[in-house]
C-alpha cells in the first residue's frame, strides 16, 4: 500500500474521531461514568499502521514498548503480557518455579490484602500456596501495618501487596519487614499506574511488580499487562514462562542452543509456560498512550481534590481515603465509606446517584475472604477483617478518571447535596 493510501486512511480516522470522539461531560445529556475511553486517533492510527505492516505477533515493537516502560517506571526491565491478571500469574509462577533459587513451594503462606481483587489471590491458589488475608486501614485502604506484621509466621514466604486505588503502600515499613523476615515482595500495581512513593514509582520496590493496561485503567492497550523487575535472571524466566517455556524470547538463548545441540535451535523448551503474549498492535497503541499518562494522572488528582472538598461537608457521616504519607496517589477511584451514625445506607445514596446517571460500584471486591470461591481452597485469615467488612458493607466508589472535569464534579456534588437534603442533613459550615 502506498503512502498516499495510508495518509488517506489516517486523515479519515482523525476526522472521524474529531467528529465522534467527544467523551467530555455534556450538561445537556449528563452522564458520569466509572470510566471514559482514553484513546483516539493517535492510538487507532498507530494500530492500523502496525496492522498494515502485517507484523502483528509479539516482536520488536513489544520489546521497544517494554524498554520505554522500564525507563518510565524506574526499573531495569519490563515484560509485557496480555493482561494485568496474567502479569500477576507470571510473577507468582516465576517465584514458584523450580529454577528460581529458594522458590516458593506448595503450602507456603503468602500474605495478601483482604481488600483486593480475585486475580491478586488466584495465582497463589493455582500454585498451591496459601493466601493469608490481612485487614486494611480505613484511612489509606492499604494494609493495616500492625496487623500485617502480626500475620507473619514461620510459614510466611512473601507479601503480595496492592496499592489500593492508586494509593502507595507504606513501602518503607513493608520493605523493612521483607528484610527482617526474608520475604519476597510482589507489588500488584494494576490500579496504581503513575503513583509514586517517596518519588519512586510503585512496582519498582519489590522482587516483581505488575501493572494493567486494561480498557478502564490509567492507560490502555485494550487488554494488556506488564511485569517489572530489576533482576535479569527473573526477567529471563518471565520471558520464558510467558511463551510456552520456549527459549526463543530469552536474551541468553544461545546458552540453551549450546547446551542442547541435538534439539532444533528454533524450538527448545526449557521450562513450563503459558501463552500470555501481547501483540505488536497493542505495543503500538501503548507507545501512544504512555506519554499521556502524566496528564491523565494530573486530571485524576484534580477530580479527587474537587470531590474531597465537596464531600468533606458531610464528614460527620462519611469517611474517605487519605493519601499515604510520602505517596503520590494516581486515584483509580474515589471511595466513600459510611460511618455508623449515617442515617442512610450505601444503597440509598448509590440508587439516588445512579438515577441521575452517576455510576457507582463497590470498592474493589470488598473483602475477598468473604467470596464463595474461597470456600474451595485452603487459606488463612489473620486476625479480624472488620475494616474490610466495613468497606464491603458500607462503602462505594464513583469514577475519578482523566475525563472528569470541573463540570462533571459539580454535577456529582450537586446531587450529593440534593440527596443529603432528602435525608435532612445540612452541610457543615
Amino acid at each position: 500500500m502506498s503512502d498516499k493510501h495510508l495518509d488517506a486512511i489516517q486523515t479519515s480516522v482523525k476526522a472521524y474521531c474529531d467528529a465522534k470522539f467527544n467523551f467530555a461531560f455534556d450538561p445537556k445529556n449528563p452522564v458520569v461514568r466509572l470510566h471514559e475511553p482514553s484513546f483516539g486517533a493517535d492510538e487507532i492510527n498507530a494500530m492500523i499502521t502496525q496492522s498494515l505492516s502485517t507484523m502483528v505477533t509479539m516482536g520488536k515493537e513489544v520489546r521497544k514498548f517494554e524498554e520505554q516502560c522500564a525507563s518510565y517506571f524506574d526499573t531495569k526491565y519490563s515484560i509485557m503480557n496480555n493482561s494485568g491478571s496474567s502479569a500477576n500469574l507470571l510473577a507468582v509462577a516465576a517465584l514458584a518455579n523450580p529454577v528460581w533459587n529458594n522458590h516458593l513451594k506448595p503450602g507456603d503462606e503468602v500474605i495478601v490484602p483482604a481488600l483486593s481483587w480475585a486475580t491478586t489471590v488466584w495465582p497463589l491458589v493455582q500454585y498451591n500456596l496459601t493466601p493469608v488475608f490481612v485487614d486494611c486501614d480505613l484511612s489509606t485502604y492499604n494494609f493495616d501495618m500492625k496487623k500485617l506484621e502480626a500475620a507473619i509466621t514461620p510459614k510466611t514466604r512473601a507479601i503480595m501487596l496492592v496499592h489500593v486505588y492508586g494509593n502507595p503502600c507504606d513501602m518503607d515499613a513493608i520493605m523493612a519487614l521483607a528484610s527482617k523476615y526474608n520475604l519476597y515482595i510482589i507489588e500488584d500495581c494494576c490500579e496504581s499506574m503513575g503513583a509514586t512513593y517517596d518519588g519512586k514509582s510503585v512496582g519498582s520496590f519489590g522482587d516483581v511488580g505488575t501493572m494493567s493496561l486494561y480498557y478502564s485503567h490509567h492507560i490502555t492497550t485494550f487488554e494488556g499487562g506488564l511485569c517489572f523487575t530489576n533482576n535479569f535472571e527473573m526477567t529471563e524466566l518471565l520471558r520464558v514462562l510467558r511463551a510456552h517455556g520456549w527459549s526463543r524470547e530469552a536474551d541468553q538463548k544461545q546458552k540453551y542452543i549450546e547446551q542442547y545441540p541435538e534439539i532444533d535451535s528454533r524450538f527448545i523448551f526449557v521450562n513450563v509456560g503459558y501463552n500470555l503474549r501481547p501483540t505488536e498492535v497493542q505495543a503500538a497503541m501503548g507507545m501512544q498512550q504512555l506519554p499521556k499518562l502524566r496528564k491523565f494522572v494530573e486530571n485524576r488528582r484534580k477530580a479527587q481534590a474537587a470531590y474531597r472538598k465537596g464531600f468533606d461537608k458531610y464528614a460527620e457521616f462519611l469517611r474517605f481515603q487519605d493519601e499515604q504519607e510520602k505517596g503520590y496517589c494516581s486515584w483509580f477511584g474515589f471511595g466513600v465509606v459510611l460511618k455508623d451514625n449515617a442515617p442512610f445506607t450505601p444503597k440509598d445514596i448509590t440508587n439516588f446517584l445512579n438515577k441521575k446517571n452517576i455510576e457507582t460500584r463497590p470498592i474493589i471486591a470488598g473483602n475477598m475472604a468473604k467470596h464463595p470461591a474461597l470456600k474451595m481452597f485452603p487459606h488463612r485469615v489473620a486476625g479480624t477483617l472488620e475494616n474490610c467488612d466495613t468497606m464491603m458493607t458500607r462503602g462505594f466508589a464513583i469514577g475519578c478518571h482523566h475525563g472528569i472535569d470541573e463540570q462533571a464534579c459539580a454535577y456529582v456534588l450537586g446531587y450529593v447535596d440534593e440527596f443529603m437534603k432528602t435525608q435532612g442533613i445540612k452541610a457543615a459550615a
